[in-house]
């Protein structure tokens, strides 16, 4: 899920000296405040699954234990929450979505992550390919927690985090882009924090 709400008038806590790690506007955080747009749901790891569909060659599908057995790798990345607050060298672990894609042929451009919960958010395909994305299930060595999208989320760190859907449970691969909850109610249509694009206009 998202980790912010619209909110033009919020200023942080305090003004950070000059990090060339900060991107405008944000300053470090030294926890990981959990902001979403509706309740934590719970499924059962028994019940979850992760699928690619849309204008792919076959769709395709993995249980729990089957995602579990993909090639996973360990990712140490900064964080940007559009509300702000940026936390550095977060540890995750997951499977790349290169890895996801390695035999799937397709002709998209875009695509959509959707989650429990019905949130999604719209990303140009090559945003999630070539070493830029993650589907995370791990948090600093332990599995992720529920409040911070566990089982397991979108990881796409050189965004802005909503984009890092939370509850993640598949990807819709898309010829055209198709805005996704946040990006239909003002929020920046790509949202890339060394550019401040929060908001449309922005």
């Amino acid at each position: 899920m998202v980790e912010g709400f619209i909110s033009r008038g919020f200023r942080g806590r305090r003004r950070q000296p000059n990090n060339a790690q900060l991107p405008p506007g944000q300053y470090e955080t030294k926890g990981f405040p959990v902001l979403s747009a509706g309740p934590t749901p719970h499924v059962p790891l028994s019940e979850w699954d992760f699928t690619l569909v849309g204008e792919i060659d076959e769709a395709k599908r993995w249980s729990w234990e089957e995602f579990q057995a993909l090639p996973s790798e360990e990712i140490t990345k900064d964080i940007h929450c559009v509300t702000k607050w940026s936390k550095f060298g977060t540890r995750w672990g997951g499977v790349s979505v290169d890895t996801l894609l390695g035999n799937v042929e397709t002709s998209a451009a875009y695509v959509t992550a959707f989650c429990d919960g019905g949130y999604t958010t719209n990303l140009p395909l090559e945003d999630v390919t070539g070493g830029k994305a993650w589907v995370a299930y791990a948090y600093d060595g332990e599995p992720l927690e529920p409040a911070h999208g566990g089982p397991a989320r979108l990881l796409v760190p050189h965004l802005y985090f909503w984009k890092s859907a939370k509850w993640v449970r598949g990807l819709s691969l898309l010829s055209h882009d198709e805005p996704g909850f946040w990006e239909s109610l003002g929020y920046h249509n790509y949202g890339d924090p060394w550019r401040e694009q929060r908001y449309q206009g922005d």
